[in-house]
């Protein structure tokens, strides 16, 4: 059973339409997955028309259009399925695309990276998700324009989608995907992180399942990525320490929860007069504020006696260079490296014995095994409360109010928060 608090947001963050804030509070848990699923035994609830509303990009640096007849995507492979759109969460990406002209394969697109909704169509009976199930898509394949989540029915894989348990709420649901997504690669393949410890929702080995991919399967770009832990001494493991900059951001709150289920001790560095409560309360060990940089650095080494090895950052290249600084750039006896990954940048200058990372995103739409292991997780933590949803600020309006939600995004109105839209008109 699920209390959802809700509470119309002052004035000040959005003054133009009413906004309500979400908390998701978990009082009691089933024994084992419920999921809401329509009762009727069809492969498709869909009904009977064939165009939708969408918003359309037609040129950089434009806001998006929204049209009444745009065709409903068609679902094409064995492991796809039909999702009637509910939720749509928001991501800087989605306007940061279109004002600096990239992540837009061609004209006019569609964008929109994180959703929500009832699965009404699949194209194979041994899917792992029926027709009625509530689910969370994250859309990374954002080159196929039918996946996006800026229209009403979106096309996902079965491998790609989460089936969202009845004590979870859609709206918070459909603020986590991509940063889930981002958060476990990055700490499960890219830092060789080892789940399967993780004592409420026993998670995957993406280091020990990834090794046993065929290497031609992989894509090209992310290969040398997906095997740069695979030695065992690189990994991360439990007992060690991490640094996280820009923990308050929904990645990095995801990312602290993963590390500590898993066994890590994690240093926070966020705005913590804004967001050290709500750090705290997820179990960061250590929080440092970002005010003060240098002081910053200086307290994370000084924590870590110098020897920290390991380090995330989910603001950018200045930051990254920032905490490229805190690790400990000696070589061990064993061969093994500081490993420093970078979600949105990495420093221009580096240091030869450190290890630089990027998220191999790719991996968790181009392999089923991968992306079925992740979602399978996902259902999991949600199931058991052991992944805290992210706070969530829900935008009335559906398509129409997009563009106006995103501008209150890219302000930064809302920080520590996720804003989704509810799809209804």
């Amino acid at each position: 059973m699920t209390t959802i608090s809700t509470y119309t947001l002052p004035a000040s963050v959005e003054e133009k339409y009413t906004t309500v804030y979400h908390r998701e509070l978990v009082v009691e848990q089933r024994t084992d997955p419920t999921y809401t699923t329509q009762s009727a035994p069809t492969d498709s609830i869909i009904p009977p028309k064939t165009t939708q509303r969408a918003l359309l990009l037609h040129a950089a640096g434009e806001q998006y259009t929204l049209v009444t007849d745009h065709a409903i995507p068609e679902i094409s492979q064995k492991d796809e399925i039909l999702v009637k759109i509910q939720a749509v969460g928001l991501n800087p990406v989605d306007w940061k695309g279109p004002a600096f002209n990239f992540g837009l394969p061609s004209l006019p697109w569609i964008n929109g990276r994180d959703l929500a909704g009832e699965v009404v169509r699949v194209n194979n009976e041994n899917s792992r998700v029926r027709v009625g199930d509530k689910v969370l898509v994250p859309s990374t394949d954002y080159r196929d324009i039918r996946k996006a989540a800026f229209q009403e029915y979106a096309v996902a894989t079965h491998f790609n989608a989460a089936r969202i348990p009845s004590n979870s709420c859609i709206h918070a649901s459909a603020s986590l995907g991509v940063a889930f997504v981002a958060s476990v690669l990055a700490l499960g393949v890219s830092l060789g992180l080892d789940f399967r410890g993780c004592a409420q929702a026993p998670g995957p080995n993406l280091q020990d399942t990834v090794a046993q991919l065929d290497i031609n399967d992989i894509p090209a770009d992310i290969c040398e990525e997906c095997f740069s832990s695979s030695a065992v001494p690189e990994r991360l493991k439990k007992g060690d320490w991490i640094a996280i900059w820009g923990a308050s951001t929904t990645t990095g709150y995801i990312t602290l929860q993963l590390a500590k289920l898993a066994g890590l001790h994690v240093i926070c560095v966020a705005d913590i007069a804004r967001h050290g409560s709500r750090l705290h309360q997820l179990g960061a060990d250590v929080l440092v504020d970002r005010q003060d940089t240098e002081r910053a650095v200086d307290i994370i080494r000084g924590i870590a006696g110098g020897k920290l090895r390991y380090a995330v950052d989910i603001v950018g290249a200045e930051t990254a260079t920032l905490l490229q600084r805190t690790l400990d750039h000696t070589i061990r006896e064993d061969g093994s490296h500081s490993h420093l990954l970078g979600l949105t940048g990495l420093p221009k200058e580096r240091n030869e014995a450190l290890v630089y990372h990027t998220v191999p995103i790719k991996l968790f739409h181009t392999s089923p095994t991968v992306g079925e292991q992740m979602v399978s997780w996902l259902e999991g933590l949600l199931e058991t409360g052991a992944l805290q949803l992210p706070e969530v600020v829900r935008h009335e309006g559906g398509l129409g109010s997009i563009n106006e939600s995103l501008e209150v995004l890219r302000k930064g109105s809302v920080s520590g928060k996720r804003i989704v839209v509810d799809m209804a008109e």
